[in-house]
């Protein structure tokens, strides 16, 4: 009987048995629903299947248009799942979702992504480790960057006593991740998670 692979080992073998020939459009606009009136939100938090998966089950009926998981923050132009899994490319696995400001507010957005993940370790989610787990918001305009400054001060104060390291930076180029990451939970409800993206129990801020 063959023996049973960690999940993370099965994490880093998975995708690179996969085909990734097709990249995708770097314009996530171009792929990802945005309705009139949309707002895009782009943050990092780890490996982006259970980022992903997690804010699609929150927010479905809560004002969110659509999610897609890709590359943010980096140095190199169209990198592959396996070149940014290498740490060279500077990217982090990242979610862009687009929503329905009426229906749920970017504040709020950056609040549950303070509670699903650890944002107090440098480079790091659970097992998982390198500069493309790392912790970031990715602001689109100064109304956001006010928005993610204010948020994370007070969650460094109140929730995570002083030790949030998550980046606060302008959003720069976006690339869509390979087609077999979109909805990777939904599609292999079996696989890979991060133990650190749960929902925390944390008093409200105001």
């Amino acid at each position: 009987m063959a023996a049973i692979m960690p999940n993370f080992i099965t994490r880093l073998m998975r995708p690179f048995s996969t085909s990734t020939s097709l990249r995708l459009n770097p314009d996530a606009s171009a792929s990802i629903s945005s309705p009139e009136g949309a707002e895009k939100a782009t943050i990092a938090a780890g490996c982006f299947w259970g980022v992903e998966h997690m804010y699609r089950k929150e927010f479905k009926s809560k004002g969110l248009y659509d999610a897609r998981v890709g590359y943010i923050g980096g140095n190199t132009n169209s990198p592959s799942y396996r070149a940014v899994c290498s740490g060279r490319t500077g990217h982090a696995e990242a979610l862009q979702v687009t929503y329905d400001p009426a229906k749920v507010t970017y504040r709020e957005l950056l609040e549950y992504f303070y509670k699903m993940h650890d944002p107090t370790t440098a480079n790091r989610q659970g097992p998982d480790a390198g500069s493309q787990y790392r912790s970031g918001i990715f602001y689109h305009g100064e109304e956001q960057e006010k928005v993610a400054r204010e948020v994370t001060k007070a969650v460094n104060e109140k929730w995570w006593k002083g030790k949030v390291v998550t980046e606060i930076l302008p959003a720069g180029e976006w690339w869509d991740a390979e087609d077999y990451h979109q909805k990777y939970l939904d599609v292999n409800p079996g696989g890979y998670e991060c133990p650190s993206h749960f929902l925390r129990s944390f008093p409200p801020l105001e």
